[in-house]
Order: C-alpha cells, then sequence, then structure tokens
C-alpha cells in the first residue's frame, strides 16, 4: 500500500497465538502497546499496512448470516465502540486460536490495530489491522564493551515481510466490509487457515479480481494441463502464455467466444481449456465472469510471472517474445541432441 504517511496509529495489542494441537498456549495481553517512541509507530504502521495491494479486495461472508462471522462481528464492535478494542482483539485472539490447531500452524504474535486516515480511493477512512508474525530472523547486534565491541545474535522479526494480515476499511459494511489480505505463509490448500477458517473472506466480484483470476489460472492451465494433454513443445508452451499475455495487454474488455478464437484456436483446447476452469472455479470458491472490463494492474501484477524463457540443459536460455512460426525444433541422430532453428533478419 502506498501513500500512507497520513496514517495514524492509533492503538495496537499484541497476543501470543500458539498452536493447541502441540499444545502451545493462548496468551492474551492486559493493555495495549505505549507507544511515546514516534519512529517506532512510523515502523509499525510500514510493517503493518508495506505488504497490502489496494487492488485486491475482498469483503467478510458467512453461508447463513454476515453477523455469524466471528471476525466481521468483533471488528464491527471494535468500529462501533473504540472503548471495546482490548476486549475485541481478546476475543479474536481466542477464535484465531481455536482455528490454529492444523499441523503446519506455526506460533506467533498477533497484532490488532486501529487505524485513523488510512487512503482508500479519494477518501480517508478509519481501518482495523489484524497481523500475526510467524517468521524469527536472526540478527546481529553490535554494541560497545569498555574499550571494545561485542556482537550477539538475537531472534526477531522482519519489518519488510508481513507473514499474515488483514486490513478491514470500514465501508460497505452491509456487505462484509472492504477487507484487503496478505497471507505469505502455509499458501499450500491444507493449510490456508487464516483466510478460509479465519477471516471466512472472499473476493469482490470486479474487473481485477477476474483479470487476475483469469490470468492465473490461463498460466496453470499451460503450464500444467496443456502439455499432459496434447503432444506439444516447450516453445508452444511459451507462445500461448505470449498470446494470452499479449489479448489482455491489448483489449480492454474480455470475452471468451473472441479469447477462444484469437488465442487457443484449437477446438479440443478449448474444451480442456474449459473444463479446467470449472476445477479452478471450484477449488478457489470464485466464479469467473466470461465477459468482463480487463484491469491494466491486475495484467501488470501477472505479467511478473509469464515466463518467455526456453531453457535448453544448462547452457542456453531463448526469450521469445512472438513469432512461433519462426522456431523450428528437430532432432539430429548423428550427435544425439535435440536443436531449435531461429530465423530471423539482423541481429542487434
Amino acid at each position: 500500500m502506498t501513500g500512507t504517511d497520513s496514517v495514524e496509529l492509533q492503538q495496537v495489542i499484541v497476543h501470543k497465538v500458539g498452536n493447541p494441537s502441540r499444545g502451545e498456549e493462548l496468551k492474551l495481553s492486559a493493555n495495549p502497546l505505549t507507544l511515546n517512541d514516534e519512529d517506532v509507530r512510523k515502523l509499525l504502521t510500514k510493517y503493518f499496512l508495506g505488504s497490502f495491494n489496494e487492488n485486491e479486495q475482498y469483503h467478510f461472508t458467512h453461508i447463513s448470516d454476515i453477523q455469524l462471522n466471528e471476525v466481521y462481528r468483533y471488528i464491527s464492535e471494535i468500529f462501533e465502540n473504540t472503548q471495546s478494542f482490548t476486549a475485541q482483539s481478546a476475543l479474536l485472539a481466542h477464535f484465531l486460536y481455536s482455528k490454529s490447531t492444523h499441523v503446519k500452524v506455526k506460533e506467533g504474535e498477533l497484532y490488532v490495530a486501529l487505524f485513523n486516515n488510512v487512503p482508500f480511493g479519494t477518501e480517508y477512512i478509519q481501518a482495523v489491522g489484524l497481523f500475526k508474525s510467524e517468521t524469527k530472523e536472526t540478527f546481529l547486534k553490535v554494541f560497545p564493551h569498555g574499550k571494545s565491541w561485542e556482537v550477539v545474535q538475537e531472534q526477531g522479526i522482519n519489518i519488510n515481510k508481513l507473514d499474515k494480515g488483514c486490513l478491514v476499511f470500514r465501508k460497505n459494511s452491509q456487505e462484509g466490509f472492504v477487507v484487503c489480505v496478505v497471507d505469505s505463509t502455509n499458501k499450500q490448500n491444507d493449510a490456508q487457515y487464516w483466510v478460509n477458517d479465519f477471516l471466512q473472506v472472499t473476493p469482490y466480484a470486479d474487473s481485477y479480481h477476474n483479470t487476475d483470476k483469469y490470468l492465473s489460472f490461463c498460466k496453470q492451465f499451460i503450464t500444467n494441463e496443456y502439455p499432459e494433454k496434447f503432444e506439444v513443445t516447450k516453445s508452444d508452451q511459451i507462445d500461448l502464455l505470449n498470446r494470452s499475455m499479449d489479448y489482455f495487454k491489448t483489449k480492454e474488455q474480455f470475452n471468451f467466444q473472441e479469447f477462444a478464437e484469437e488465442v487457443i484456436h484449437h477446438p479440443d483446447v478449448v474444451d480442456s481449456f474449459n473444463n479446467y476452469k470449472k476445477n479452478f472455479e471450484a477449488a478457489k470458491n470464485f466464479e469467473i465472469e466470461e465477459a468482463f472490463d480487463i484491469h491494466l494492474a491486475a495484467v501488470k501484477k501477472q505479467a511478473k510471472v509469464f515466463k518467455s524463457v526456453l531453457k535448453l540443459d544448462k547452457n542456453f536460455h531463448i526469450y521469445i517474445h512472438g513469432r512461433r512460426d519462426l522456431i523450428e525444433k528437430g532432432y539430429d541422430e548423428m550427435t544425439g541432441k535435440h536443436y531449435y532453428k531461429l530465423y530471423f533478419e539482423e541481429e542487434s
């Protein structure tokens, strides 16, 4: 998140949340932190807010009634009555503790924070943040000792790496607020307790999420399913990745029928693509529309992971940006090795 200079960190409290399946305890703080040092306040604000992408917006959900979503209810109470901050933070810690039973869930500190003047579009509004630190790093501390210097190691938190976070904006309360989420650890499906079990959030069905999810699923299909179901080379995969990305970069709106005709071409591949999409939606619990406005911020994000590099043993890397028809693959029986021919007009 950018533009956080105006943010006021009003209250922060820390609770220790263990894994009950390993006999680890829940240790609650009686009072919020005393934040008299302005530098510490700024460091905490950077640590808490620096990893969020404000374009990725979620909202709290519940299968029957949003009021039955525990995190939604506790945070709503904080917004309505800031005097209840400490009590509601303890309820949040208790609830997280009850959801931390998976074997891969690590013990850590839960920070609950109340912010004011947080940027949201053209507004500056109130927000509540939940942050969990699970990863400790080793630091060296150099200090004077008489006429010399000594070095000791200490364990601490890297303020540039937020493990888990949730920022709840005081906006759209009837729809489950507007929520941004960070989950940098335990990304396996069986350990996503932070998003699925604790927060119980789902993405807003907007252009950003549709664009982001469609490109993500395209990459997975081309990388995994496409070579398994069809006889294609690595260069064919890269070509399809490039054509998919080019479509999103050059169009203002996505249309599945148009995408199938211009990018995928072959009916059998289109059928396989459709089936893979249904499985992807079921696994992510998110339905992707077949027509939506393309969001450029999501395209830029996904472009970073759409690799167009053909790696040949440990000797060569070929960057392919287009024109699959100018690449020819073959096999040389004399040497017993595969080869590629690249046709071009000039080198630079």
